[in-house]
């Protein structure tokens, strides 16, 4: 078990795969394998493939990389197969926040919940799919990972529809949450190193579906500090306050009024969301139907030009490592450990740490059923995630994670089905749309808008 074979379907994705490539030279348990890079854009892959090269060449490690266009070329003997591919992300999604809002449904992210979360579905779980076809014939033993949104959507197909395969789900919301707590509340510096003894000693369990998953306990060595914890977030709400009125979108569409917003949905719960950048798009009380003014305004939609401001810079950046305008050396310190690639360093390497995952309950939280698909934390090695055992979830946000799961369970269903039926009632579930004649107008929208990117099932 010292080579492993790790393919990642989506090398361009610039969220992950630079990240990746940083993992795998620097990791002693990786950096003795063999990374695959896929993508169907054949610049990019190239540009991806030269780019690991270099990183390779300059570290002077043994990691060899291949790279196809097509994945069935180097899919077989994998050890993984990490999932991290969308089709023109920024331009959808834009599509599917602007055509929402003029429904009266406004999404800040647009890729979990909502309409977006269900046209994103529609857009990508069909290839994937078609990935965990070439998955059984081609590498059956392999652990998928899946770091595509929406995460629950994407991980529940592969679990309902492929239980002989072996997957789970992963996401970077809540990676160094721990850490974070830790530092908010006084057990650690801003400054110092997590280390293996502190978070055995420093408990942090949350559940829920991912992007909507609420904290149910915070300890240290058995010692409480969640009111320790909420005391650091109502101040920080406050700071956050005075920046806004400064500047009413100083953190874009998805960080503005996010502790404020944070701290009244946990004097309304008693329990903390862990995700609120999206957590607050899961919920209808900022979506401006209010009568009287609320302390918070309603969300500002995704803003797709400002994203693909953002990969045309990141591409630019990889063109001057390319070039030799920018040496090779920055990019060891300009990355650093990803979540995807920290677990298989972990499962590869036995080293046994805990992660968030998405996967089935289990049990972990006693009053959600054993297969809702839930981020847990979980220990982890090569025979899977074992969620820790939860508090239970609140009242309130028990509901509306059944409401969630459901939407979730639903759009799978669907899609897998090829179902406008199930389709539909999936939207009308969902949590955000609020009239059948509305959603089926948005619905028909939506599909049409996108149909360049929607199988030819749907029309």
């Amino acid at each position: 078990m010292s080579h492993p074979r790790i393919v990642l379907v989506g090398a361009g994705s610039l969220f992950f795969g630079r990240k990746a490539i940083w993992q795998l030279v620097h990791s002693p348990h990786l950096q003795n394998g063999t990374l695959c890079l896929v993508d169907i854009d054949p610049e990019r892959l190239d540009k991806m493939k030269r780019l690991a090269e270099k990183v390779v060449a300059h570290n002077g490690v043994a990691l060899k990389i291949e790279a196809s266009t097509d994945r069935r070329a180097v899919l077989a003997d994998a050890d993984f197969v990490v999932l991290s591919f969308a089709r023109d992300n920024a331009k959808y999604r834009g599509i599917d926040c602007e055509l929402s809002a003029k429904y009266g449904i406004r999404m800040c992210s647009g890729d979990t919940i909502g309409p977006g979360g269900i046209l994103r579905s529609m857009r990508e779980l069909p290839e994937i799919l078609k990935v965990a076809e070439d998955i059984r014939e081609l590498c059956p033993q392999a652990w998928i990972v899946n770091y595509i949104n929406p995460t629950s959507v994407m991980g529940i197909a592969m679990k309902r529809y492929f239980p002989d395969l072996k997957s789970f789900a992963i996401c970077d919301a809540q990676h160094g949450m721990k850490k974070n707590y830790a530092k908010l509340t006084g057990v650690i510096s801003e400054d110092a190193e997590w280390t293996r003894e502190l978070d055995e000693r420093f408990t942090a369990l949350s559940a829920g579906v991912n992007h909507f998953t609420w904290l149910l306990k915070l300890e240290l060595d058995g010692t409480d500090l969640t009111p320790t914890l909420i005391e650091a977030m109502r101040k920080k709400a406050i700071d956050e306050q005075a920046e806004i009125e400064k500047d009413p979108a100083y953190q874009g569409s998805k960080g503005i009024y996010n502790v404020t917003i944070q701290t009244q949905l946990y004097d309304l719960f008693g329990a903390l969301p862990t995700v609120i950048a999206h957590t607050k798009e899961y919920l209808r009380y900022w979506q401006g139907h209010g009568v009287c003014k609320d302390q918070v305004p309603p969300l500002m939609l995704f803003d797709s030009a400002e994203r693909l401001k953002w990969t045309n810079k990141v591409w630019d950046r990889v063109d001057a490592y390319l070039s030799g305008e920018a040496p090779i050396s920055e990019f060891d310190t300009e990355f650093g450990p990803d979540p995807a690639t920290d677990i298989i360093e972990s499962m590869w390497g036995n080293l046994g740490k805990r992660f968030y995952i998405n996967t089935w309950n289990q049990g972990a939280v006693p009053n959600m059923d054993d297969d809702a698909f839930l981020e847990l934390y979980c220990d982890l090695d090569m025979e899977g995630p074992r969620p820790l055992p939860c508090p239970p979830l609140p009242r309130g946000p028990r509901g509306l994670n059944e409401q969630v799961l459901d939407t979730h369970e639903l759009t799978a269903q669907a899609i897998v089905e090829q179902d406008r039926t199930l389709l539909r009632r999936a939207f009308l579930t969902d949590p955000l749309t609020k009239s059948i004649a509305d959603t089926d107008a948005l619905m028909n929208d939506l599909m049409a808008a996108e149909r360049d990117a929607l199988p030819d099932y749907w029309f």
